[in-house]
């Protein structure tokens, strides 16, 4: 298992919130396991939530909450150990007294928190625990990169490190106008149970994204659709899709930047970025993974078909535990493709494997070479690119190989 090495936040996070991390005693590891954003008044937010059909309590409560205040967001509390999930009326309940409970503490009003948990379906959702805790989280909280990393870490179930990511976005002052800066932070965390199917108003992921940008909910929501769709809908440790998974975007507006124009491209593209690269670090972290694997679907009709082709490929065993081991098995990922549901003919097919060519046409490739597609199939993050010779849309798809580290941790998950 990699280690839990340290990550250093950079300076410059966004303003109009304070972070911070304790112990409610909910891990039975000991670590810290409740923490809490809380936010400036006036700050806007949008999620996106698992599209499971069983969804915990915190992502019922969640988006009612959202609902209700019109995305008026003040404050987010996570706890990690329990996922307050198939808890019956009792888990609801449970969630909507912390967040009350929240609220008399940071300031606001119950609806304007957002709850989120991870860990354990099915475990009875000690809410005594977080609200005992909450006065020493109040205290705990603070605008330091010290206190984003304690909220960081804090919200790790299996995870062996912390995934942050940040972006800052220049932008030049008119008519002497001095030059303003809005900036982004996230943190995430999953390492297993990652295949993410989130929609609109998924251990599990969680991913937190901050900026100091002045944005209303249909810009938000505007920006977040084709920023995770293109990230956290776009890779897949496992196959399975958790019942609490959330993506939820803030914005405090204290930069005193306004989208316009000129702003929205910029702000885009590093929003983008920041969730693209939270998306690769969940996948570099997964459970047991030795190999990160990008599937590059390409000449397929639409993009929807190419990421079809790819998720076929990501879900199946047979191709997972090849790439465990290094074996150039082109006939798995073919046949992969071939059950997708997508259709296609295989003589206008052609498979590289880390640069190296396996497969032509119908048929082996007559450049194929095992020990070459072996060596690249033995470094840590390789590409498979498979054309379909049937258009120009394509998609990349990021997963990673199934090891029998894997099969240890998830076998003795809950005992």
């Amino acid at each position: 298992m990699k280690s839990d090495e340290p990550v250093k936040i950079e300076e410059g996070l966004p303003k109009g919130f304070v972070w911070g991390a304790v112990k409610a005693g909910i891990k039975a590891s000991g670590k810290p396991d409740l923490a809490a954003a809380v936010a400036a008044k006036g700050t806007n937010g949008v999620a996106m939530f698992t599209k499971n059909q069983v969804v915990a309590a915190p992502v019922t409560v969640g988006r009612r909450h959202l609902t209700a205040t019109g995305g008026r967001v003040a404050a987010v509390l996570v706890n990690a150990g329990n996922a307050n999930c198939a808890t019956g009326q009792p888990g609801i309940d449970a969630c909507v007294q912390t967040c009350a409970a929240a609220a008399e503490s940071f300031g606001c009003i119950f609806d304007e928190v957002i709850p989120s948990s991870t860990g354990i379906i099915g475990v009875p959702f000690p809410g005594e625990k977080v609200i005992a805790a909450l006065p020493e989280l109040k205290a705990a909280l603070g605008d330091t990169p010290a206190h984003a990393e304690k909220f960081a870490r804090a919200i790790m179930t299996t995870d062996t490190k912390m995934k942050v990511g940040r972006a800052a976005v220049d932008i030049e002052g008119l008519l002497g106008e001095k030059l303003q800066v809005v900036r982004i932070w996230g943190a995430a965390k999953g390492a297993g149970m990652i295949h993410p199917q989130l929609g609109p108003p998924h251990a599990t992921m969680l991913v937190y994204l901050f900026t100091d940008l002045v944005a209303d909910i249909e810009e938000l929501g505007d920006l977040l659709g084709p920023a995770v769709e293109r990230s956290f809908n776009s890779i897949s440790i496992d196959g399975d899709t958790s019942t609490n998974d959330t993506v939820l975007l803030l914005a405090s507006g204290a930069s005193g930047v306004k989208l316009n124009e000129r702003t929205g491209v910029a702000f885009a593209e590093a929003l983008k970025e920041v969730c693209g690269s939270l998306a690769y670090q969940i996948v570099d972290d997964g459970e047991g993974v030795g190999h990160v694997v990008t599937l590059h679907v390409t000449g397929a009709r639409t993009e929807a078909e190419a990421k079809q082709i790819a998720k076929a490929i990501a879900h199946s065993p047979l191709c997972k535990t090849a790439w465990s081991s290094g074996d150039p098995n082109w006939g798995r990922l073919l046949a992969a493709a071939g059950y997708s549901g997508v259709a296609f003919d295989p003589m206008l097919v052609n498979i590289t494997i880390g640069g190296e060519p396996v497969f032509e046409l119908g048929m082996r490739s007559g450049s194929f070479d095992e020990a070459a597609a072996h060596a690249a199939m033995l470094e840590r993050d390789y590409t498979i690119r498979m054309d379909m010779g049937l258009g120009k849309a394509e998609c990349r798809f990021l997963t990673c190989d199934l090891t029998e580290e894997y099969v240890r941790i998830n076998a003795d998950y809950s005992t």
